[in-house]
């Protein structure tokens, strides 16, 4: 796999891919297993993603949608299982991550999480902010309509109270006020398990993005499946909005 690695960074990475790691459901009823079993099998294929993109495949932003806002709807019991598993993972991989430079930045509000998950996010987050290869960001308790929200609560705060003249409001200033701010927008988003929709999730920051949408659920998803969805981005004809032939 090495020459293909090789040849796939030579001709050129994404700068950020961005998943949607959906389907870990799905694979446990395939399988007689809970919801929390399809959940502990998702975060061994995370944990084999992280590995391959920094350490193999050298990729700079990799950010992975693991808990929406619209998740708290769930059963408390699966809640609860993803809270513990989060935080068993925060933990126990923080000095693989460190060892790995890996920094870690989490997007959306930690405010609702449990407060024994909450340090322990919050302690990686700290302890790995001198990592220097991959960035790799973890949607928390995210949704991007909320966030937009914010972002405007934040830009009027500042115009009343004088800090930024209206008429210096633009995207940069929007974007300035995001939870992503500073993170380039993603080149590519994968959604696993073949739904093809974002399901709020960095809807201002995808403006440009090109999508796949693999049928494969998230714990079947391995670095052969992600390499092979990079080679046919490379294929593709990124113009911005500009016009074809331009």
């Amino acid at each position: 796999m090495s020459d293909s690695i090789e040849q796939l960074k030579a001709a050129g990475l994404p700068r950020h891919v961005a998943i949607i790691l959906d389907g870990n459901g799905r694979w446990a009823q395939q399988r007689c297993l809970s919801r929390a079993e399809g959940h502990i099998a998702g975060a061994k294929a995370v944990e084999r993603l992280i590995r391959f993109a920094g350490r193999e495949l050298g990729l700079e932003y990799l950010t992975l949608f693991a808990f929406s806002a619209e998740n708290w709807n769930r059963s408390k019991q699966e809640v609860d299982a993803l809270m513990a598993l989060l935080r068993q993972f925060a933990l126990e991989k923080l000095p693989e991550l460190q060892e790995a430079g890996i920094r870690v930045r989490i997007v959306g509000d930690l405010s609702c999480l449990p407060k024994d998950t909450r340090e322990a996010v919050e302690r990686v987050i700290t302890e790995t902010q001198d990592g220097n290869r991959l960035n790799l960001t973890i949607a928390l308790n995210y949704g991007s309509q909320q966030e937009i929200v914010r972002a405007c609560r934040e830009i009027v705060r500042a115009v009343n109270s004088g800090e930024l003249a209206e008429s210096k409001i633009d995207r940069t200033t929007f974007a300035a006020n995001l939870y992503t701010a500073g993170i380039p927008d993603p080149d590519l988003i994968i959604r696993t398990s073949g739904e093809q929709r974002l399901s709020n999730f960095l809807l201002w920051q995808a403006a440009y993005a090109e999508f796949a949408f693999p049928e494969t659920l998230w714990p079947d998803f391995t670095p052969k499946e992600f390499m092979k969805i990079l080679r046919e981005y490379q294929t593709r004809d990124r113009r911005f909005g500009a016009v074809e032939g331009e």
